[in-house]
């Protein structure tokens, strides 16, 4: 329990933590975020305002499905032999095939779309516009847009440009065989219209763009239609027309495998009754010839058991040409969705469950392979499943014709063996019972397939769709899009998204330090101390009284000098940077006044001898030596020594004058005698030294110095320099090296504190005491 406790901590420490990096790192900038907010919510109102609104449409169906056990009863069972199982996912695709969508478009004559005008711009007329326009070939029109048009209601006359055109007629016009039907709408508009005409495939897309289908569950065979669309009406009429159209092409399909099969039985009845004919007028004219024949008890025996026979064996080679039909057709090669051939007397009901499999797969690869590419992963998936079912569908053929073909071997033996006993009978009546037999065969198989006629003309009749519409389509009432409130969700998002990206961006692609874990990334030296910057002209921001917060932050670095070593008898502190400009000499000014306002003895060298700024900033005059004139032997240390005015604890030697060779002089054993000299006078030595980007003279000093200091200035150091100091060190060691981060600004727009995630909002005491003691004179 203790250990979730603190993991608890510890995760709501880090969250916190993170919530106040993003706020130190974003908020400085709030004016941009301000600005882009403004114009994300001025530029929401303006596209809400000119956004054309949606409506959507919903309906649902449920369909039949071979996996999910939707069954109809048995007498439609019955009746309907050529229906088959739906699989959904199939289904919904079907459903999203551009053909439907065709069809849909020229069942309502969307090809022809009327616009009105109406708060100045066009809008849809579907249900206020005086005509509607068909065409007689909506195919092979021609295309064409804004055609404006009046109606002149007393002649019943649609009128474009100066031509005149009859409505509820057929008239030829340049855009082709067209019928304007008068529509009596209430209130139609009396505004301008025009129309736009185009081909039926070119505008179900724009349908198809707002239609989506699901399945209500994996459970179900229950599907969801909704549809978008910026006419109210015309959502629900296109989701209910592609419905209709749906059940439709299932029944169409079902009525060309029925004609298949009646034309197939037809057929054989002509052949089969045509037969039966002949053999009819054979037996007359027999008996005609030869008198009244009786055939005998022993005839009459033989004659009932051949036509049975026969009549087995007219049964079994009606099945197997059936079956040699089948066959042809599972052995071809293109999965077209070909009409499948009549399976009348093939009562294998595995078959015939394959067949339909087969069919409707072929089915589904030819109404997709005219929405997708040959390379689609569904036409690629059907086309496995027809491959993986053609062998089953032949070894299943196989095995029944040789079944079939066994069963037909021992019906020609039976009737061969009663064929020797007919031989023993008189001629006569042996001729006589031969015609018998024939008459019987083809009369058993023409009732056989007269029987079957009937059986597919009651499937054809009781055709029906392989769904049912649990709810029409309905349009909702309001506008679904566009939605104001996800309007204003975007816009705010919008507007922090680019904001953040730019200052990301901004910040990003500097090439300057700009945050403390930059420099933490590039290196493994501990910073000790952070220095905001100051806009103040004075370089000396701390001394007696002052509070501010700058002056604090010297004081922090103070007290961390023993971190570094600086303890005891060590005392002897050198101050560089990477270049100049990163306010080494302001850390060095500022630090050795810090230590002399504790009572400790400081002496500040100004060892930058290319670029002397230190004698300013602690306001010693300058004077002719300085340690210059030490090393080249022209002075001793007690006479550059100087006591500056700023803490009497405070004493420099100013840099004198400038050599031409100032590297060669800090090589000089005077800097052993002058260090040497200093130690015992004071508690704090602190070099100033040049920049170790430019000159080596740091690299020589440290080797008489116990610590040092390395200032990053803020937005001016680079980050190459920084990367390269852990190699640097490597090669040229500056002793027990630690890093002021120095010169911090606020960030963006800030102005209290120096943002950056350091302290941001800081307010100085000193002021918040003048306000106080202002405050109070104000009272009295």
């Amino acid at each position: 329990m203790q250990q979730l406790n603190q993991k608890i901590k510890i995760e709501g420490a880090t969250e916190k933590n993170v919530i106040s990096q993003l706020w130190f790192k974003y908020f400085p900038y709030w004016p941009l975020f301000i600005i882009f907010l403004i114009l994300s919510i001025v530029g929401a109102k303006y596209k809400l305002r000119h956004a054309t609104p949606l409506y959507q449409a919903t309906a649902t169906i449920l369909i039949k499905d071979e996996k999910k056990g939707l069954d109809d009863n048995k007498l439609i069972q019955e009746m309907n032999q050529l229906s088959s199982k739906k699989i959904i996912e199939n289904e919904i695709e079907v459903l999203k095939s551009r053909e439907l969508m065709d069809e849909v478009v020229k069942n309502l004559h969307l090809y022809a779309r009327i616009y009105e005008k109406k708060e100045s711009k066009y809008v849809p007329a579907y249900t206020t516009s005086p005509v509607t326009i068909q065409a007689m070939s909506p195919d092979s029109i021609t295309g064409a847009n804004e055609v404006y048009f009046n109606y002149d209601k007393a002649k019943g006359q649609v009128i474009i440009g100066n031509k005149a055109f009859p409505v509820n007629e057929w008239v030829n016009t340049s855009y082709g065989i067209l019928k304007f039907i008068f529509r009596p709408v209430a209130g139609s508009s009396t505004e301008p219209m025009y129309f736009s005409i185009s081909r039926p495939k070119y505008v179900s897309p724009s349908f198809l763009g707002g239609l989506s289908i699901s399945s209500a569950s994996k459970q179900s065979s229950v599907i969801n239609l909704k549809i978008l669309d910026e006419v109210q009406h015309r959502s629900a009429d296109v989701l209910n027309g592609l419905i209709a159209a749906y059940n439709n092409a299932a029944i169409k399909d079902k009525n060309k495998l029925a004609t298949t099969t009646l034309k197939f039985v037809d057929e054989r009845l002509d052949i089969v009754g045509k037969d039966l004919t002949d053999i009819e007028t054979k037996l007359q004219k027999y008996k005609s010839d030869r008198g009244a024949v009786e055939v005998s008890s022993q005839g009459q025996m033989f004659l009932e058991t051949v036509n049975v026979n026969d009549q087995k064996l007219g049964d079994v080679n009606v099945r197997i040409a059936v079956l040699d039909q089948i066959e042809n057709y599972v052995r071809a090669k293109d999965n077209t969705g070909g009409i499948v051939p009549s399976t009348v007397g093939v009562d294998d009901p595995l078959l015939s469950s394959l067949l339909t499999k087969l069919y409707d797969y072929e089915l589904e690869y030819d109404k997709l392979r005219t929405t997708t590419g040959e390379g689609s992963s569904i036409l690629l998936s059907l086309n496995d499943r027809i491959n993986k079912i053609k062998p089953s569908i032949l070894e299943n053929i196989n095995n029944q014709k040789k079944s079939l073909e066994a069963s037909r071997s021992n019906l020609y033996s039976t009737n061969n063996r009663y064929s020797s006993m007919l031989n023993a009978l008189p001629k006569m009546e042996r001729d006589l019972l031969e015609i018998s037999r024939e008459q019987n065969i083809k009369s058993g198989i023409y009732n056989y397939l007269l029987q079957k006629r009937e059986e597919t003309a009651l499937s054809q009749v009781s055709n029906v769709a392989d769904s049912r519409v649990i709810d029409k389509a309905q349009a909702s009432f309001n506008p679904v899009s566009p939605n104001p409130k996800k309007f204003y969700i975007m816009a705010l998002v919008l507007a922090f998204g680019i904001a953040i990206a730019i200052v990301t961006a901004t910040e990003m692609l500097k090439r300057t330090i700009l945050f403390r874990h930059e420099i933490e990334k590039y290196t493994s030296v501990p910073i000790i101390g952070e220095i905001a910057h100051e806009k103040s002209k004075n370089p000396l921001v701390i001394g007696l009284g002052k509070r501010t917060f700058i002056a604090e932050q010297f004081r922090k670095l103070r007290t961390s000098l023993p971190y570094i070593g600086l303890v005891g008898q060590k005392k002897k502190l050198l101050i560089t940077s990477n270049a100049s400009g990163d306010g080494k000499s302001f850390v060095v000014a500022n630090l050795g006044l810090s230590l002399a306002m504790v009572d400790k003895k400081v002496v500040v060298l100004e060892f930058d001898l290319s670029n002397p700024t230190l004698s300013d900033k602690l306001n010693v005059t300058t004077i002719n030596k300085g340690l210059t004139d030490f090393l080249r032997g022209h002075a001793e240390p007690e006479e550059i020594i100087r006591r500056t005015t700023v803490n009497e604890n405070l004493f420099v030697m100013p840099a004198g004058t400038l050599p031409e060779n100032p590297s060669e002089l800090i090589m000089s054993n005077k800097v052993q005698d002058l260090m040497e000299f200093l130690t015992p006078l004071f508690d704090y030595i602190i070099i100033d030294t040049a920049p170790v980007g430019l000159l080596s003279d740091a690299y020589v000093l440290s080797a008489y110095c116990d610590a040092t200091l390395y200032v990053i200035r803020h937005g001016h150091t680079s980050k190459v320099s920084v990367e390269r100091m852990d190699a640097n060190n490597k090669i040229n060691e500056l002793k027990n090296m630690a890093i002021v981060f120095n010169g911090i600004k606020s960030r963006g727009f800030g102005k209290n504190g120096y943002g950056y995630g350091y302290g941001y909002g800081y307010i100085s005491k000193e002021k918040e005491i003048k306000r106080k003691k202002i405050s109070r004179a104000q009272q009295v």
